[in-house]
This record gives structure tokens, C-alpha cells and sequence, in this order.
């Protein structure tokens, strides 16, 4: 493993976690949109990673003794709109998207779940750019130590 890649891991930690950030942010921001531009009731996005560039599987790696590194971080796989949970249906007559019965169908977009995933995503951002800095450290006192 080169020393640069380090940076390129946290990096790479640094820019998904700062999506998903962003995501969340959405969501939370949507949370009452009850007409999208499709007519339909906003619906929770979630952001899936993935190992980036790793051409071994993770058995024949933990198998391979020579085999020290795989991968060079994560990247974002894609954003996937959240089927699994359903929308909220709340009894509301006076509100413009009410079916005929009266109900609304309101976002799946708990805020404290999403709070919580803020909270993770941005100490995950914490813990990579500590990491950043702690790479950066050991690369600087390397060269100090060269002279």
C-alpha cells in the first residue's frame, strides 16, 4: 500500500459521507411534501456504499497471507427511494391532496430515525478526516525525518 492511499481512502470516506449527508437533509426537508412532481407523496431516500475498485472477493483476500490490501475506499453504489416502510396515512379533509374519504398520504420520513443516520453519517465524516489528519501527520514527520 502506498503512503497516498490513505488519503485517497478517507477522501473517498470524506466525499460519501458528505452525500449522505445531504440525503438525509432531504428527506428531512420533505418531510411533508405530500405532491411531488409526479403527483405522488415524497418518498424516503437512503444512500447504499460500497467497497470501491476491489477486483478480489473479501474470502480470497482474508485467505491470500500476501495479499495485505484490497480496495481504495467507498464509494456511493446509489440512492434508492425506501418501498419497504409505508407511507403515513393521517385523516386530514381540508388538505388539498385528501382523497375522497379524506385521508393524505404523508412521506415515510420518520424525523428521528433521520436525525439518528445525521448523526452517524457526520460522526463517520469526524472519524475520516481525523483520520485524514492523523495520515497527514505521520507523512509530514516521514519528510522531517528524510531531512
Amino acid at each position: 500500500m502506498s503512503m497516498f492511499s490513505s488519503f485517497d481512502i478517507n477522501a473517498s470516506g470524506l466525499t460519501a459521507q458528505r452525500y449522505r449527508m445531504d440525503v438525509i437533509s432531504q428527506n428531512v426537508a420533505n418531510a411533508n411534501t405530500t405532491r411531488t412532481s409526479d403527483g405522488t407523496p415524497y418518498r424516503r431516500k437512503t444512500v447504499v456504499f460500497q467497497e470501491r475498485d476491489s477486483q478480489t472477493p473479501f474470502s480470497r483476500v482474508l485467505g491470500n497471507a500476501t495479499e495485505r490490501y484490497a480496495g481504495n475506499g467507498v464509494k456511493v453504489v446509489g440512492t434508492y427511494e425506501d418501498y419497504s416502510t409505508d407511507l403515513v396515512k393521517t385523516y386530514d379533509p381540508a388538505h388539498p391532496d385528501a382523497d375522497a374519504d379524506g385521508y393524505v398520504l404523508y412521506p415515510n420520513v420518520n424525523i428521528v430515525t433521520e436525525m439518528t443516520n445525521l448523526i452517524d453519517a457526520s460522526r463517520s465524516y469526524e472519524a475520516n478526516a481525523t483520520a485524514f489528519e492523523a495520515s497527514k501527520s505521520i507523512a509530514l514527520k516521514g519528510l522531517e525525518m528524510a531531512n
